[in-house]
């Protein structure tokens, strides 16, 4: 059986070189139809919903996710008891970007950690889909939807996108929460500027773990 996308690459390729000949007339005709035989081979190639095992994808990054936080969170809570507060914050500023890349060569996912109220301007401000998705987050947890149960996932643009809702634990509030130490705030000012990550409570989602392949 031919391939999907060739059979769709086929079809179009006789369709416009039937039309050719009447509108394409000509060397910026040919150009033109060589530009739309490009296009339509794209198109025709891009995965349909129907070829795409989105139960399986969402349990891989469901389960890469799960590892990314089970990775990162020991290396924290062992910083915190070796030198406080203020050492963890630059072990985390530190470890949590390579045990990122560390979890996407070894899956072939990225994997970043995004927030409406980012501590990292640079690296964990969402993208629109990003965004979108933590808002709804926000609402369904108001609405009574337990946060730690909080999943979204699509395929847009040749990527199979995934999110799970980043929640606010007990130990995050002593960085994250409503009343921070000076020291803390000193040590936040210094390794993120413009800190936005502030003034949580227990339970409140904080940001979501974010994770991405091309299809």
């Amino acid at each position: 059986m031919w391939p999907r996308c060739m059979i769709g690459l086929l079809q179009a390729q006789k369709t416009l070189v039937m039309s050719s000949t009447q509108t394409m007339a000509g060397p910026a005709g040919k150009e033109r139809l060589c530009g739309l035989l490009l296009l339509s081979a794209l198109t025709a190639c891009q995965p349909s919903a129907s070829e795409i095992d989105a139960d399986a994808l969402e349990k891989q990054a469901d389960e890469w996710a799960g590892r990314f936080i089970s990775t990162l969170q020991p290396t924290l809570q062992q910083a915190m008891r070796d030198d406080g507060p203020v050492h963890a914050i630059t072990v985390c500023s530190e470890q949590a970007p390579q045990i990122a890349a560390a979890l996407a060569k070894e899956s072939g996912w990225a994997v970043t950690r995004v927030s409406l109220q980012p501590r990292n301007i640079s690296s964990a401000s969402p993208d629109d889909w990003e965004r979108s998705v933590l808002q709804r987050f926000d609402q369904r947890q108001r609405a009574g939807e337990p946060g730690a149960e909080l999943r979204a996932f699509e395929v847009l643009d040749g990527e199979f996108r995934y999110m799970q809702a980043q929640l606010t634990g007990p130990l995050c509030l002593t960085c994250h929460g409503q009343n921070i130490s000076d020291d803390v705030r000193s040590a936040l000012a210094e390794h993120y500027p413009g800190d936005l990550a502030t003034g949580y409570a227990a339970g409140e989602i904080r940001g979501g773990i974010s994770l991405r392949r091309a299809l």
